[in-house]
This record gives C-alpha cells, structure tokens and sequence, in this order.
C-alpha cells in the first residue's frame, strides 16, 4: 500500500433477495484478472459484507482516491465483464453506478 493518507469508503448496494445465493457463489472464486485490476486500481483492503435476509451488501475499502481508483476501473475490460455478470444479482442494475460512499464522520485508531 502506497504511504500516502488513505480514504476510508463505505458504500451500500441492493442484491435481489432471491439472488443472494447466487451472488455469493459467484464470489467463490473472483478471477484473478479481476482482483488485479483492483489493486492495481488503488483498491485496498477491500471487503464485501452481505445481511442475507434482505440482500443489503455493505462495502468497504482504503484508497488514496475514490474517484480515481473508480475511474481506473471504469477503464479495464476486466471490469467491464464482470460487471456484465454481476448486474443480474443487483436490484439497480450495474453496481459501479450505484456505488455511492457513505459520509465518514467518525474513526476510532
């Protein structure tokens, strides 16, 4: 991880809940192309969170610059294919346009 500060992002996303399962069989294993990309992105310690019940999906990552790390993402063909993929589990469609942060107000290091 580069030694400038770090944004912490948090952002929610809306599964169908009768493609929950699917979703996170489809998460078993993520391309290796794919988790790449992400890095080389400037996505850190990025994690996904899921309530079952209701397919509510919470994010979480570290990097030095959402909107760039975003853009640089937007940018790979990688992406684009599994966004393809992953669309149908999501009520909103694409989730990179529903990737909305969440405002930080308060950390505790």
């Amino acid at each position: 991880m580069p030694d400038t500060a770090m944004e912490r992002v948090c952002f929610l996303l809306h599964l169908k809940p009768e493609r929950v399962q699917d979703y996170l069989a489809a998460h078993e294993q993520v391309w290796p192309e794919m988790l790449d990309a992400l890095s080389d992105a400037g996505w850190h310690n990025y994690s996904l969170f899921v309530r079952v019940e209701d397919g509510l999906v919470v994010g979480y990552l570290e990097t030095a610059d959402f909107a760039a790390a975003q853009q640089a993402m937007a940018e790979t063909d990688i992406n684009a294919k599994w966004q393809s993929g992953m669309s149908q589990y999501f009520v909103t469609g694409s989730p990179d346009e529903s990737m909305k942060p969440l405002t930080h107000y308060f950390h505790l290091a």
